[in-house]
């Protein structure tokens, strides 16, 4: 298998999601993490459904070398200082200031290395009024103004996954990845600063745009009104979903697929906006329609009539499907706390072949003594 990044080399002090997430998408591209965790208990990540592997630190830490450190321990900072003076790339998402008191800040780090491409990821960033303040997922996602676009306009609550957290990751591996391209062509080593404010705001930008344009104000149901999006609980109590967009014929074969091409001559229905302007009509009128057949047939007659469509799978189901079974996107490694790990493979497929082979998440301190080794031989040779 291709590894793009097989020649560099990461170490991550990261907790969480963020810090974890950037290192991980740099994994699955080849490079050599090294996550750095504090002896006995590591990322707090492991120990969040007991023990210290739980689900939500499997998530964001394949593919990496565990090592654990105590930077506060002059013998285990000096070891962190060496894999600093090898290293690449430098992931860190504490509070601003926090590193500087591990031994970990950018002042220090780029006197060893100053090749050293630094990122430092934090909340609300590294200087103003909030710079300071604890922030996770969802405070990310209100202070950008995305929360909003994602939570029921009656009695509101907080949905969905951690998307701040998973987003400013991926945000921080992509400008990681652009300081290194700089630096091998013959410039210095960058500091990347990146807050999950600043991630969540560009990740949606679809919203400014709509302010600053037009003066809307989104709200949840702005764009699957306008798009034309649905989802709908068929007999089997299972859920299908299509998407109209703006070509007729998808609205004409959604109809004839359906047995209801009498909508076709209903003036709320019989121009597309109309229909955005009568989607509650729409779903009241579609909902007894797709509870009378199961979601299999539902999507043989979808596909037959040619309407973007898909069976809304749950976990449990999406990965089963032929075409994802077709894209090997499930893929298994040996794990010595699970038997056998299961993951999605990373996206990428370069000249035509998939990154199907992973590394389960290590458990803690796993390659601690591989790691001294290459150490020891590093300053021997």
């Amino acid at each position: 298998m291709v590894k793009i990044l097989r020649d560099v080399r990461v170490v991550e002090l990261g907790t969480y999601i963020t810090g974890p997430a950037c290192g991980m998408h740099l994994a699955d591209l080849g490079a050599d993490v090294i996550k750095v965790e504090r002896p006995g208990s590591g990322d707090p990540f492991r120990a969040f459904k007991g023990g210290l592997y739980s689900p939500h630190y499997q998530t964001y830490n394949r593919n990496k070398r565990s090592i654990a450190l105590d930077t506060k321990e002059e013998e285990d900072l000096a070891i962190f200082h060496e894999l600093i003076a090898s290293a690449d790339i430098f992931i860190q998402n504490f509070r601003p200031g926090v590193a500087d008191r591990l031994g970990a800040g950018e002042e220090k780090l780029r006197r060893i290395n100053p090749k050293l491409v630094y990122c430092a990821i934090s909340g609300f960033g590294a200087s103003g009024p909030s710079r300071d303040r604890p922030v996770y997922d969802s405070v990310a996602q209100a202070a950008s103004g995305y929360l909003r676009l994602l939570t029921p306009p009656t009695n509101p609550r907080v949905i969905g996954p951690a998307i701040a957290d998973a987003i400013t990751g991926q945000y921080a591996a992509m400008a990681c990845i652009a300081a290194l391209l700089e630096r091998e062509k013959g410039g210095q080593g960058r500091r990347v600063d990146i807050s999950m404010l600043e991630a969540m705001c560009h990740f949606n930008l679809d919203a400014f745009t709509h302010y600053y344009s037009v003066g809307e104000i989104m709200g949840p149901l702005s764009r699957p009104t306008v798009s034309q999006s649905y989802t709908f609980e068929c007999a089997d109590g299972k859920w299908i979903a299509f998407h109209l967009s703006s070509p007729e014929k998808f609205w004409e074969g959604l109809l004839s697929a359906t047995g209801q091409e009498q909508l076709g001559e209903d003036p709320r229905f019989n121009e597309r906006l109309q229909r955005i302007e009568h989607q509650d009509d729409l779903i009241a009128h579609f909902a007894p329609v797709f509870a009378s057949k199961p979601r299999d047939e539902w999507c043989a007659l979808l596909l037959e009539h040619e309407v973007p469509h898909a069976p809304a799978y749950d976990a449990s189901e999406a990965l089963e499907d032929p075409q994802a079974q077709h894209l090997n996107i499930k893929v298994t490694a040996p794990s010595s706390e699970l038997g056998t790990f299961t993951t999605v493979r990373p996206p990428y497929n370069f000249d035509g072949a998939a990154q199907t082979d992973v590394l389960a998440p290590p458990t803690l301190d796993e390659h601690g003594e591989e790691i001294r080794e290459e150490l020891r031989k590093r300053r021997a040779g």
